[in-house]
């Protein structure tokens, strides 16, 4: 992870950042201490000629990371759903990030199907056509099926995209521990948590039998949700690298235009697009986390499609009731239920003042209110919410992180159907009807019936589980303290390495 090759793509990833105009505006974002600034600086100043030009019609951070290749391009996007670490602006500029690069061959996908598949492409498809859409990881082909004629969208990773994204992500972590290192400060923002959190996101986007697993999962959970519709997984032609679904059928959810010409009610879309977010989040904590119009389309018959399932977010059960009660709370604008629940949740620290946090949501929610309903957002409110209780102690949650990035693109594309749109009055039904399910007496009367089952299943054994545990974290050795003489020496190995690196091009290119 700390090889020479890993330090010469930071020296790379510099040098772009410096001749696009973005390692400022980057390091603004991260609001960078002055030595992360001067280690940023001296990785990419010297070496700007050797960095990649981009697209200069592009604002600066969107031209480097684009020109740095499809993992730059996919950590931008990841990076547009952590506004708490890259600040609000920041996010707003990645999460227009282009993610279409050339198309490979049509030839080099169909070997890569018949690779997959263990069968010549014309055996299985009577037709294949040029690439219809390329990302960064995949490009997607329109298909028709030998035999039934069924219009399928075959999905193709890119050739040797897994080397190529595992090389990245090596020098990455370096980075975010070098950020770490110099700016002690920004553990807060977890870095090597982010890269993480990334790693998880690609190499699950990387192998598409889990993409094809989390549509499937998401059609069981949608079957009975009325005017919603997913295209059909087709299991026997789909594999780690490749994906066979069919053909969603329907007019853009961004095109106003087409959708008026079509007859279709855009008030009734607005509001079936917000409230099935919520219920897919809240009722079966599973959504699609990135829901914006280009995953979108409307059928002929006004049901809504959804498509590429290569980023879901999940939350647990526990996590769903309680952001369903801080979202009652505020609704009903009980500001001190919705403190209390952050402290039962242990989302702020116990020593910290349950009536003056109150207040200060009290802050929060009051000029959102006072507005004329048509201007209320859900995701601004989440927005400042999250910013008062990072003051109050509240550490970084990556569920709920990616559950406001995803609020804040479904009610775009809500109000981009009908501007007019009322927000809380389209979402009340939706978490009203959550907490009388899941927080009422019956949810009560469940809960202890499952408990009930979990004590009869394991009740003789639980004094013996309960005394095996005590023993094993009786045991436990204490973490080993922070070793920073190790550090010391990783770090000069560094600073020695770029030095040579320095050296040896100065002596290579005859720069003096």
């Amino acid at each position: 992870m700390r090889g020479p090759h890993n330090i010469w793509r930071l020296v790379r990833t510099g040098a772009t950042l410096e001749r696009t105009g973005a390692m400022g505006v980057v390091l603004d974002a991260f609001d960078a201490p002055r030595p992360l600034r001067i280690a940023a600086r001296v990785l990419g100043w010297p070496f700007k000629w050797l960095g990649f030009e981009g697209d200069p019609s592009m604002p600066p951070a969107t031209r480097a990371l684009t020109a740095l290749g499809p993992a730059y391009i996919k950590f931008g996007q990841v990076l547009s759903t952590r506004p708490d670490v890259v600040g609000d602006e920041m996010a707003q500029h990645l999460r227009i990030l282009q993610d279409k690069l050339p198309p490979f061959p049509v030839e080099a996908a169909k070997a890569e199907v018949t690779r997959e598949l263990g069968q010549p492409v014309d055996e299985v498809f009577s037709d294949f056509s040029e690439p219809v859409a390329a990302a960064s990881i995949a490009q997607v082909h329109k298909a028709r099926l030998t035999g039934t004629g069924e219009t399928v969208a075959v999905k193709v990773l890119r050739p040797g995209i897994e080397k190529a994204f595992r090389k990245d992500i090596d020098a990455f972590y370096l980075a975010a521990r070098m950020v770490e290192w110099l700016s002690p400060s920004s553990r807060r923002l977890r870095p090597m948590d982010v890269i993480a959190h990334f790693e998880g996101v690609v190499m699950g986007e990387l192998d598409l039998r889990l993409e094809s697993s989390s549509a499937g999962e998401f059609a069981a959970n949608t079957r009975e949700d009325a005017g919603f519709q997913l295209p059909e997984v087709k299991w026997m032609l789909s594999g780690r690298r490749v994906m066979t679904l069919g053909w969603a059928e329907g007019t853009a959810l961004g095109d106003n235009a087409a959708l008026d010409a079509a007859g279709h009610d855009r008030v009734a879309l607005s509001e079936r697009v917000l409230q099935l977010f919520l219920n897919h989040a809240l009722r079966d904590g599973f959504f699609h986390a990135d829901m914006h119009q280009g995953n979108l389309k409307v059928a002929p018959n006004g049901d809504i499609i959804a498509y590429d399932f290569g980023i879901m977010g999940h939350i647990d059960e526990y996590t769903r009731r309680v952001y369903a009660e801080i979202l009652y709370g505020f609704i009903r604008r009980d500001y001190k239920r919705v403190a209390e629940v952050h402290f039962e949740a242990g989302y702020v620290p116990p020593d910290r003042d349950v009536d003056e946090f109150a207040r200060a949501l009290r802050a929060v929610g009051e000029p959102i209110f006072g507005m004329d309903a048509t201007r209320i957002s859900m995701g601004k409110l989440l927005t400042y919410l999250f910013e008062v209780t990072e003051r109050f102690g509240m550490e970084t949650r990556t569920e709920l992180i990616l559950l406001q990035r995803t609020m804040v693109v479904v009610e775009g594309v809500s109000r981009s159907l009908n501007p007019k749109m009322n927000i809380w009055k389209v979402a009340q039904p939706v978490v009203e009807d959550y907490i009388k399910t899941s927080l009422g007496p019956r949810a009560v009367a469940r809960d202890l019936g499952k408990t009930a089952l979990v004590l009869a299943r394991y009740g003789p054994r639980l004094p013996g589980l309960v005394e095996a545990a005590l023993i094993r974290q009786s045991q436990t050795p204490p973490p080993a303290p922070y070793n920073r003489w190790l550090d010391r020496v990783i770090w000069g190995a560094f600073g020695a390495a770029c030095a040579v690196l320095i050296g040896l091009l100065v002596v290579k290119l005859n720069i003096f």
